[in-house]
């Protein structure tokens, strides 16, 4: 089944440096753009992190740092990728969850405006853990009966999580999915809006879920000794853990959002003087 859009998506896949958002780099990107007539342009580059690569990482993508010392940073190319991604919505496999906060932390070292308001954001993993947990290679398999050759590149990668969604979008086309807490929802259908609020696991504050909305639809930490708990009001009782977070390896992504919550609890409070 293709995909019925109103504008385009790009499936994008990256290889990096590691898996720590705040510290790891982008080593090679492929941007796949789904026109709204479902025609498709590709955009694959190798980046030059700036930063070794370790052996054991290597082993996985097969990429050395001699394969792309000589090749353009994240820097270089920002402006490009950028305007590849206008105006666009975004799909991935596990990209919720890593490649897009990795994407826009690279973004923000670059000093380029990458705009995340406006766009929707499709996890075809998510998609499948919810209906068939596996990993990408067995998807791949299990969804369109073929096998995955050149995992862990880029362009195999992207490529293959575009024929996912395609096929998971045939197979569900009927299903009702019913999650842990007995809720029922629609099936899968063949919408944006519907596949980006379904591949989400929580609905995070910032990109990586460090902070998520509760059932209250208030911002709470989503991890360490203050889980669960509201995050302008630790802030208010201990701002010394606002600037540990500051000081600590968090996503720049996750830096701004506790950063806009600690200013809209100050211009609170502020206002609250005046109003006295």
């Amino acid at each position: 089944m293709e995909l019925k859009l109103t504008k385009p998506i790009v499936f994008f896949d990256l290889e990096t440096t590691g898996l720590k958002i705040a510290t790891d780099r982008i080593i090679e990107i492929c941007l796949l753009k789904v026109n709204i007539d479902n025609s498709t342009t590709t955009l694959t580059h190798r980046v030059n992190p700036t930063i070794p690569i370790p052996p054991e990482v290597t082993k996985i993508h097969g990429i050395t740092y001699d394969d792309i010392k000589d090749k353009p940073t994240f820097s270089e190319i920002a402006h490009e990728l950028n305007q590849f991604l206008l105006n666009c919505d975004m799909a991935g496999y596990n990209s919720n969850k890593f490649d897009v906060p990795l994407l826009v932390e690279e973004f923000y070292r670059a000093e380029v405006k990458f705009e995340i308001k406006g766009r929707r954001f499709i996890d075809v993993q998510n998609i499948f853990h919810k209906m068939e947990p596996r990993t990408l290679k067995a998807a791949y398999k299990f969804y369109c009966n073929e096998e995955l050759i050149n995992a862990h590149s880029s362009e195999a990668d992207t490529l293959a999580t575009y024929e996912i969604l395609k096929s998971q979008l045939d197979k569900y086309k009927d299903v009702d999915y019913t999650d842990k807490g007995g809720k029922t929802t629609k099936p899968i259908v063949n919408d944006v809006k519907i596949l980006s609020e379904f591949s989400f696991l929580s609905k995070n504050v910032d990109l990586v879920g460090h902070i998520i909305f509760n059932e209250k639809n208030i911002e709470v930490f989503n991890f360490g000794k203050h889980k669960g708990k509201s995050v302008e009001t630790i802030f208010k009782k201990e701002p010394s853990y606002y600037d540990w977070m500051m000081k600590s390896e968090f996503p720049l992504s996750t830096k701004n959002t506790i950063t806009a919550i600690k200013l809209r609890s100050f211009n609170k409070g502020e206002l609250n003087l005046f109003s006295q």
